[in-house]
């Protein structure tokens, strides 16, 4: 599992609510909870962090 760099950490947000992510093994989580009332996922694929809103991720 690769570990995102406390640098990068505090620069990215979630491209929906514009809050903090925190990483959860292989998935970055929104700091704050997103329309459907709970925090947003963004899986991390071979080190690269796929931060598209999830109806972006499904297509």
């Amino acid at each position: 599992m690769a570990r995102m760099s406390d640098a990068l950490m505090a620069v990215l947000r979630c491209p929906v609510t514009g809050s903090a992510l925190i990483q959860d093994g292989e998935e970055l989580v929104s700091s704050a909870n997103g329309p459907e009332g709970t925090p947003l996922r963004y899986p991390i694929e071979e080190g690269i962090a796929l931060l598209l809103p999830p109806e972006r991720l499904d297509a």
